[in-house]
């Protein structure tokens, strides 16, 4: 198995509302295919998928899916663009769980949930510089 994630799925409640918040944060959706609603990532794609056929794939209940502890994580170039970012998620209906701030091992962070509870991180890591073209790696480009 080759190191990589190819898609990320959200099981969502309410496709339409979720694809709008993530529009209002400039990402662009993708031709529908199959029930889902995809945003092209720099290497992946985040889809979003009805929580019931979710459950209904993996043979689960809904109930069953929990929500884990997990984060979604969109690192910045500068610790300067990690609090608009966080503004612009809050100005698209997203919830600000930790405003940016510095952290222990010399980042600057902040978190915000999407409509439904997706938590994401954004991060300037200063000892993960980005690619040109935006892509990541832990101890990067």
């Amino acid at each position: 198995m080759d190191q990589r994630i190819s898609l990320i799925t959200l099981g969502v409640r309410d496709m339409e509302r979720i694809a709008a918040f993530y529009e209002a944060l400039g990402w662009i959706r993708v031709e529908p295919q199959d029930g889902v609603i995809a945003f092209d990532l720099i290497g992946q794609t985040l889809g979003l998928y009805p929580i019931e056929k979710l459950a209904e794939d993996i043979g689960m209940p809904v109930d069953a899916l929990g929500r884990g502890a997990s984060t979604l994580s969109y690192n910045v170039r500068t610790r300067e663009e990690v609090a608009p970012l966080l503004a612009s998620a809050e100005a698209a209906g997203g919830q600000i769980l930790r405003p940016a701030g510095d952290v222990f091992w010399g980042g600057h962070i902040g978190y915000f949930a999407d409509p439904e509870g997706t938590i994401w991180e954004v991060a300037h890591n200063p000892f993960s510089p980005l690619s040109p073209d935006g892509a990541f790696r832990w101890n990067g480009y």
